[in-house]
Formats: structure tokens, sequence, C-alpha cells
């Protein structure tokens, strides 16, 4: 039930919209082409069964978790509703 100016069903239109932006994000970052025999940032072997199970590697485990536990870092999240809440945060 919304309130106020909303009409029924408006949260979870919102809540659809960010997953379906999440889902878009992350199809948008998968990888496609030829994956590197060796890691673009450390330079160690990807071994072969890395290669084939993800199509396009460009990094070993080790330095993939560092690149994505950064940017999860740097992400900023969505504000759909822009509540006082959160605008003065």
């Amino acid at each position: 039930m919304a309130g106020g100016w909303a009409r029924d069903g408006a949260v979870q239109d919102q809540i659809d919209a960010s997953v379906e932006d999440a889902v878009q994000e992350a199809r948008s970052q998968l990888q496609t082409g030829e994956s590197a025999e060796f890691c673009e940032e450390c330079g160690e072997a990807i071994p072969e069964p890395r290669r084939e199970a993800i199509p396009g590697v460009q990094y070993c485990v080790t330095c993939q978790a560092e690149l994505e536990a950064a940017a999860e870092q740097n992400r900023g999240g969505i504000n759909r509703r822009a509540s006082k809440d959160s605008q003065l945060r």
C-alpha cells in the first residue's frame, strides 16, 4: 500500500527497477573474448580451468578479488526516493 501521492504498487516498482538496474550492470561487467594466459595485474599464470570457466578472464583469482573489493568500496547506491534522510548523508 503506497501512501501520500504515490499510487498503489509504487514501492514494488522502485524495488523492481533497482533490481533490474543491478542485473544490467552485472551483465555489462561480464567479459567476453579470449582469456589471457597470464594475469594482467601481477603476471602470474592463470590456470586453464579458470580460463575455460570464465571466457575473457584477464586476472588471477587473487587480483580479481582485490579489484572487485576496490570497486565495491567506490560504488554508490542509487537513491530513487530522494528522501531527506539519504540526502543528509
